[in-house]
C-alpha cells in the first residue's frame, strides 16, 4: 500500500488487514502476499461443546520439536497435539500466532493482526491444525494481543498514515515505557472496528475457540501496573486512574464474542485482581470466562527460593490457593511460560537445578535433590490442580520438569536455537526419570477427567498442620490429603473420610518409593475430628 502523507511524502506499507505476510531471507521487512488458494481448507469438524472443566495446555508451535529450528503447523498437527490429547488436556492455547516480525518477542510484539505467522507455514495448515484439534475434542485458544502493537512501522501499524496517532494515541499516552511499544486509542471509532473485526475474523475464518486477551492489567489503568502493587483495596480498582476506554473495549469485544459465538471462551491475563472482570457485561462486569490465578506461581517461587522445608508455612499456602473471588472462574497453574524464560527458572530447574545434568537416569542413584524434587514437582502440581481454580494451565515440557530454560534465537546468544525447543524425547527413554514425572501429569488430568473437581464447588480444607506440615481437603467427593513434611512420615493419622487410593504420588510407576498398600480399604467411624463428625486413620 502507498500512501501520500500530509506533508507529500510516499510511505509505503503493509494493509493492517493483510492475511499472509511473507520475509525473504534477504530481507530485513515483511512484504504482503496475497494469499487465495484456488481450493482452500475445509473445516471437517465441529468445535467442541463449551468444556466444564478446562484443562490448558501452553503452546508455542515453533518451539513445539526437540531439534534446534523453528518447527511447524505440520509438526504440531502430528506430533504435539496427539501427545497433547494423551496428557488428558482439552484445550491448547497457542502463543504467537498473530504475525510478529521479531521472533524473540515470544509474539508479543505483533506487527500484522489479521495474519497468522508465516513463519511455521501457510493459513490452511493452521486452519487443518485447528480442525485436527477439533476431531480429538480440544478446544483451541488464541493468545491474542491487542493490549499493545510493536513500533515497527514499514511492516507494521506504526505510523501508518505518518503520523503517531493512526490507531494509536499521541504523545505519551501512545507509548509503553517498559515494553518500548505502542498502545491502542481504544475511543477511535476505527481502532474498535479493527479490533473487533479482528476478533471476529480468528473464529469466523480459522476455528478459534476463544481468546487468551494478554497485558489486560496494562490496559485497565493508565499507570499500566508499572511501580504499582495491588493489595486488594477497592480505591485500587475504581477511580480516575482507569483507563475506561479500554475497560469498554474488553467489554464490547466480550459482549460481541458471547453474542455471536456463545460457545466462546475468554480469559483475562490480569495481575491487579480487578473486581467482577469475570462477571457478565449485563451486571456491569467485564465480561470474561476466566481470569489467570498469577499469585500461585510467584508464591511456589518464593517458598522454593527464602525457606527451608521446615519453615513451610501451610495456612500461607492454603491461603494462597483458596484466596479468590469465588463467583468468578480462576485459571490455576503452578507455572507458565513466564517462568520458563531465560533469566528465571522453572520449578524442577529450581528444585534439582544442576543435578538435571547427571542424576536423572535411572541406572544412576536417587540422590535427596532429585528425590526431593520430583516428590515436590508432582504434589506442587497436584495440590495447585485440585484447590486453585476452575481450571488448570501447564506450559508445554513443564510437565515432565522440562530441564534447563527457554530462549529464542538473538543477538545475545549468537542466534542459536540451542534453547527455543522442547525436548519431548526425554519422556520417551525409559531410563531417564523424566517419564515418572509424565506419567503423574497425565493420570492427574484423568482423574480429574472423570471426577471434575474443577467443576465443582470450593473445597473443603479440613487440616492445615503446621507442625505435622499436612493439609488435606474434600472436593468433588474425593479427599485429598498431602504430606509435605521433609522426613516425617505418619501411620494411623485420623481423618474423615472412607476411601481407597485412587492418586498416589508415592507410586512406583511416579517415581516415588510404594510406601502404601493399594488394596487397603479404609472405613470411617463416627468420631468427630476437624469439625467433621466422621473420621478414619490412614
Amino acid at each position: 500500500v502507498v500512501i501520500r502523507a500530509q506533508n507529500g511524502e510516499l510511505l509505503y506499507r503493509i494493509s493492517p488487514w493483510a492475511r499472509y505476510v511473507v520475509r525473504d531471507e534477504d530481507k530485513v521487512n515483511y512484504d504482503w502476499v496475497h494469499w487465495n488458494p484456488p481450493q482452500s481448507y475445509i473445516h471437517k469438524h465441529p468445535s467442541p461443546k463449551r468444556l466444564k472443566s478446562l484443562r490448558i495446555y501452553e503452546s508455542h508451535v515453533g518451539i513445539a520439536s526437540p531439534e534446534g529450528k523453528v518447527a511447524s503447523y505440520k509438526n504440531f498437527t502430528y506430533n504435539v497435539l496427539p501427545r497433547i490429547k494423551d496428557l488428558g488436556y482439552n484445550c491448547v492455547q497457542l502463543m504467537a500466532i498473530m504475525e510478529h516480525a521479531y521472533y524473540a518477542s515470544f509474539g508479543y510484539q505483533v506487527t500484522s493482526f489479521f495474519a497468522a505467522s508465516s513463519r511455521y507455514g501457510t493459513p490452511d495448515d493452521l486452519k487443518e491444525m485447528i480442525d485436527v484439534a477439533h476431531s480429538m475434542g480440544i478446544t483451541v485458544l488464541l493468545d491474542v494481543v491487542h493490549s499493545h502493537a510493536s513500533k515497527n512501522s514499514e511492516d507494521g501499524l506504526n505510523k501508518f498514515d505518518g503520523s503517531d496517532s493512526c490507531f494509536f494515541h499521541s504523545g505519551p499516552r501512545g507509548t509503553h515505557q517498559l515494553w518500548d511499544s505502542r498502545l491502542f486509542d481504544y475511543a477511535n471509532w476505527e481502532v474498535l472496528r479493527f479490533l473487533l473485526s479482528n476478533l471476529r475474523m480468528w473464529i469466523a475464518d480459522y476455528g478459534f475457540d476463544g481468546f487468551r486477551f494478554d497485558g489486560v492489567t496494562s490496559m485497565l489503568y493508565h499507570h499500566h501496573g508499572i511501580g504499582t502493587g495491588f493489595s486488594g483495596d477497592y480505591n485500587e480498582y475504581f477511580g480516575l486512574h482507569v483507563d475506561e476506554d479500554a475497560l469498554c473495549y474488553l467489554m464490547l469485544a466480550n459482549h460481541m464474542i458471547n453474542f455471536l459465538h456463545p460457545e466462546c471462551i475468554t480469559i483475562a491475563e490480569d495481575v491487579s485482581g480487578m473486581p467482577a472482570l469475570c462477571r457478565p457485561v449485563a451486571e456491569g462486569g467485564g465480561g470474561f470466562d476466566y481470569r489467570l490465578a498469577m499469585a500461585i506461581p510467584d508464591k511456589w517461587i518464593q517458598i522454593i527460593k527464602e525457606l527451608k522445608d521446615e519453615d513451610w508455612n501451610m495456612g500461607n499456602i492454603v491461603h494462597t490457593l483458596t484466596n479468590r473471588r469465588h463467583e468468578e472462574k480462576y485459571i490455576a497453574y503452578a507455572e507458565s511460560h513466564d517462568q520458563a524464560l531465560v533469566g528465571d527458572k522453572t520449578l524442577a530447574f529450581r528444585l534439582m537445578d544442576a543435578e538435571m545434568y547427571t542424576n536423572m537416569s535411572v541406572l544412576s542413584p536417587l540422590t535427596p535433590v532429585i528425590d526431593r524434587g520430583i516428590q515436590l514437582h508432582k504434589m506442587i502440581r497436584l495440590i495447585t490442580h485440585a484447590l486453585g481454580g476452575e481450571s488448570y494451565l501447564n506450559f508445554m515440557g513443564n510437565e515432565f520438569g522440562h530441564p534447563e530454560w527457554l530462549d529464542f534465537p538473538r543477538k545475545g546468544n549468537n542466534e542459536s536455537y540451542h534453547y527455543a525447543r522442547r525436548q519431548f524425547n526425554l519422556t520417551e527413554d525409559h531410563l531417564l526419570r523424566y517419564r515418572f514425572l509424565n506419567a503423574f501429569d497425565r493420570d492427574m488430568n484423568k482423574l480429574e477427567e472423570r471426577f471434575g473437581w474443577l467443576a465443582s464447588p470450593q473445597a473443603y480444607v479440613s487440616e492445615k498442620h503446621e507442625a505435622n506440615k499436612v493439609i488435606a481437603f474434600e472436593r468433588a467427593g474425593l479427599i485429598f490429603i498431602f504430606n509435605f513434611h521433609p522426613y516425617q512420615s505418619y501411620v494411623d493419622y485420623r481423618s474423615f473420610f472412607k476411601y481407597k487410593i485412587l492418586l498416589d504420588s508415592d507410586a512406583a510407576e511416579y517415581g516415588g518409593h510404594q510406601r502404601l498398600d493399594h488394596n487397603t480399604e479404609y472405613f470411617s467411624e463416627e468420631y468427630p475430628h476437624n469439625y467433621r463428625p466422621n473420621s478414619l486413620m490412614v
